[in-house]
């Protein structure tokens, strides 16, 4: 049995000092993932893949530098204009992942025990790689007076739920999950921990039936599954479990609104949010530049949790059609393989009147990446929710169309280069 790792989105790069740009972080930083020369270096965020030979325990991430700007995605998605709408008050956001490590100030008193399903553990409140507590602040990061660093839904409570580390590819080792843990961690986040929302930083190239049918039960439950596309690029194919049913993939863009290199397309993206030179929560303190599709994926999470106390006689579906519905449009304003139907706009989300039905449509061609600054762009408008005068992008809904290819378990993270960590699931 493959194990499952935290590639698709798990990278970690320096600690951050100050504004962050395009193209800043590597691997080089501190907490980057030691794998033996089988592994490729960086971490993949949400994108597990499987590689041949053995591999060692990694240096946990240490702390990182507080970051005094306001990042360019939080200028985009303005935390404090989303406050007086919506916090995620009351709302369960359960982080299945590597786990969450409590102990950074601007955590405090938001995340529970959770449990850990790789280790068999009372609980989740450990973080070695760093990739869950990267993903838990950008959905419920507390506001701090020294940076303008904090999550879109500082209101919601998270819940840890480990089911992958950074030690074992091939599932032998103490690092590694499988895929039954996989499905019994999504059941426990829904029927114990009563999660409303679930953000899967994870990537599996191919189906498992155990996890099919845990998701099936989640959705079913009413539960808002959101979930990273993957970090293999235009070659990657669909993944999962962003690509069943009921599930909404999220794929990754610069901070120019650009789609990312390494986003993984196909028709499991629904839609697409800020995943490249992201600044984020370290473990114990302070913050560090993060990359990837995992890393995408929790601004829609964390939109959900928003909608969830905003709208709270709305159901699930109804809670993703406003999602998707409230997207700004992509360059040429149909829906692609690689942007979904657009780019998330948490502002409208929340405010705009539009009942909860969206009208069936066509599935479109894909629409090629518009060049920055190029005539695609200046069609596409300027995003509604914060303004830093970012390009935004869009699309129309269509069902997801569930195919892919047999591979193994990779999480979702993704560094400068299209090569990623492969990091035991």
């Amino acid at each position: 049995m493959a194990g499952f790792n935290l590639s698709a989105g798990v990278v970690v790069g320096q600690p951050v000092a100050g504004s962050i740009h395009a193209g800043r972080w590597g691997f080089a930083g501190v907490g980057l993932l030691r794998f033996v020369a089988a592994v490729v270096v960086g971490l993949v965020a949400g994108v597990v893949v499987p590689v041949s030979g053995p591999a060692v325990a990694a240096t946990c991430t240490g702390a990182g530098v507080t970051s005094p700007g306001v990042p360019a995605e939080l200028k985009a998605y303005a935390p404090s204009r989303l406050a007086g709408l919506a916090t995620g008050a009351g709302v369960r956001v359960a982080v299945i992942d590597s786990g969450v490590d409590p102990r950074n100030p601007q955590l405090a008193g938001k995340v529970l025990k959770g449990r850990d399903f790789l280790h068999k553990a009372a609980n989740a409140l450990s973080d070695c790689p760093g990739h869950g507590t990267a993903v838990a602040g950008i959905i419920a990061g507390q506001p701090d007076a020294n940076t303008g660093v904090q999550g879109l839904a500082p209101g919601a409570t998270i819940v840890p739920v480990r089911v992958s580390e950074d030690e074992d590819v091939e599932g032998s080792g103490s690092g590694a999950s499988s895929a039954a843990s996989f499905a019994q961690a999504i059941r426990w986040s829904v029927n114990q921990a009563k999660a409303s929302v679930l953000n899967i930083s994870l990537v599996m190239p191919a189906q498992d039936p155990a996890v099919r049918a845990a998701i099936a039960e989640a959705v079913a439950a009413d539960v808002v599954v959101v979930a990273a596309s993957g970090n293999d690029g235009a070659d990657g194919g669909v993944a999962f479990p962003a690509g069943y049913p009921g599930v909404i993939g999220v794929g990754a863009v610069a901070p120019d609104g650009s789609l990312a290199s390494f986003s993984q397309t196909g028709e499991h993206v629904d839609i697409v949010a800020f995943g490249q030179a992201v600044t984020a929560l370290a473990p114990i303190s302070g913050h560090r530049g993060v990359q990837g599709t995992s890393f995408a994926a929790p601004f829609v999470a964390a939109t959900a949790a928003l909608l969830r106390e905003r709208f709270p006689a709305e159901s699930a579906e109804q809670i993703g059609r406003r999602l998707l519905r409230s997207a700004d449009p992509a360059p040429g304003g149909a829906r692609s393989d690689g942007f979904g139907v657009g780019l998330l706009n948490p502002y409208r989300a929340l405010t705009e009147q539009a009942g909860p039905k969206l009208a069936a449509v066509e599935p479109a061609s894909p629409v090629p990446v518009a060049r920055r600054g190029g005539p695609e762009w200046d069609r596409a408008g300027l995003f509604a929710a914060g303004g830093a005068g970012l390009v935004v992008l869009a699309g129309l809904v269509v069902a997801v169309v569930v195919r892919g290819r047999r591979r193994g378990w990779h999480p979702a993270t993704a560094g400068e280069s299209t090569d990623h960590d492969r990091m035991p699931g």
